[in-house]
């Protein structure tokens, strides 16, 4: 093969590159962005080509996972300071926890336009150490209750706006119809503390339980964690779809816009996915409700964000900065409901979307959503008195492994491997010996 060489330009293969081009590619910055794969990280990382036309110097790298392998992989990341990615989704959980470690980046010098004070305070409080903002809300949720009035007008039922357990047991009972893969509840089941714990905990809230009393004691064998996963077990056994310990948010969410459930106890971000013809085959018959309780409110909803981070350990700093200003900014929001649609925007984070008329117009559901989430009080998560800030998680390093195998050990209740009774003494043992090591109580 001949190749002619130009000034400036080079003629290769039929193709002409200008030097002013390839000096621009070398230059450009490669951010590389892990973020869990649900379906509003997804239209995030479709919204790829508009951050890199305003941001020309900035490429974008993404690495989409499940979300227990996110948390695996990110955790072990910055906590060995290996630098693999220069941005990162984590949570409300994390996030405080991190920057006191030092392995956050703090976003201490946002520009005006950014408008930080249009950001929900108790989601903002969630990501702020010292008075420092660590990681920006992407979305923020509560949980709520999901259910098919098509379903329920068949049936002859009424959905109160906020049902008690035994309320949902017997919806479940009448609506559970195998025979044409319709269940009477779907719930999240795969085994994660930010899965099947997460909705869990809200359960032993509301049954009057707590993770720990104020002497940090383990508390997973006092009666109310007996009810609640008493409660659990018969409500996915009894009336939930086959092979619940594989089901976590992504695939419940599926099953419910599949028409395959006929209540979802879950997050409030679900609510514009589910209410979106394109994505949902039930959007006209999907009804919203209030988070169960059972003996009382505290905790039967829980407040959580997804939020994006710059970690120390990333070379890139600014230009993760740059991308994660944009992706959780006004401007972003306003450009997803240009591209998909009002009813497709993260939702949770800021005053101004629930103040938009177009959002209230597209999401029959906002004003519930922000009711949930504004009611959600994580400084007084149960009944009793108790020594952690957190609904459906506990505010210490050392509960992510605790709920990780607590949520293993619940998954094995569900699938018939323990008892109840067998499983919450299991918990109590290792959570009682992860606190020993851990050093608790602190003195």
């Amino acid at each position: 093969m001949t190749f002619k060489y130009l000034t400036a330009q080079g003629l290769i293969g039929g193709l002409i590159f200008s030097a002013a081009a390839l000096t621009s590619a070398q230059a450009a910055t490669q951010v590389t962005i892990a973020t869990v794969n649900n379906p509003d990280m997804v239209t995030m990382q479709k919204m790829t080509p508009a951050f890199e036309k305003t941001h020309p110097q900035i490429k974008l790298n993404w690495v989409t996972l499940p979300e227990n392998e996110l948390r695996q992989k990110v955790t072990t990341d910055i906590a060995s300071n290996a630098g693999q990615y220069d941005a990162v989704m984590l949570s409300n959980y994390e996030a405080p926890i991190w920057a006191k470690n030092g392995w956050l980046v703090p976003f201490d010098n946002l520009p005006d336009s950014y408008h930080a004070d249009d950001l929900l305070e108790s989601v903002k409080q969630g990501l702020t150490v010292k008075d420092k903002l660590y990681a920006l809300p992407f979305y923020a949720e509560s949980s709520i209750t999901y259910y098919r009035t098509d379903l329920f007008k068949k049936a002859g039922l009424s959905m109160p706006e906020q049902p008690s357990y035994d309320q949902i047991e017997t919806f479940a009972a009448k609506l559970n119809d195998p025979k044409n893969h319709t269940y009477g509840i779907c719930l999240r089941g795969l085994p994660g503390w930010g899965e099947n714990m997460a909705f869990f905990s809200t359960m032993v809230n509301t049954y009057g339980g707590r993770w720990f009393d104020m002497s940090w004691k383990p508390q997973l064998t006092s009666d109310a964690w007996k009810q609640a996963a008493t409660q659990y077990k018969k409500l996915l056994t009894q009336y939930g779809p086959p092979g619940v310990t594989s089901n976590g948010f992504t695939e419940s969410e599926t099953l419910f816009a599949n028409g395959q459930c006929g209540m979802w106890i879950d997050s409030t971000v679900a609510a514009g996915y589910l209410s979106d013809p394109e994505n949902s085959k039930v959007a006209e018959s999907t009804g919203f409700a209030q988070a169960p309780v059972a003996k009382t409110e505290n905790g039967s909803s829980w407040l959580y964000s997804w939020a994006l981070a710059v970690p120390k350990s990333s070379k890139k700093q600014d230009a993760a900065k740059a991308f994660v200003e944009w992706a959780t900014s006004q401007d972003y929001i306003q450009l997803v409901a240009d591209k998909r649609g009002w009813v497709a925007v993260p939702p949770g984070t800021r005053h101004s979307t629930y103040d938009s008329a177009e959002y209230q117009k597209a999401a029959p559901f906002a004003g519930l959503v922000e009711k949930a989430i504004a009611s959600a009080d994580p400084k007084h998560p149960t009944a009793e008195p108790v020594p952690y800030t957190g609904i459906q998680f506990v505010d210490i390093p050392p509960f992510q492994a605790i709920g990780t195998r607590t949520g293993q050990i619940m998954a094995g209740i569900l699938a018939g491997q323990t008892s109840v009774e067998q499983g919450l003494n299991q918990a109590q043992a290792f959570t009682k010996r992860m606190m020993m090591q851990s050093g608790y109580p602190k003195k």
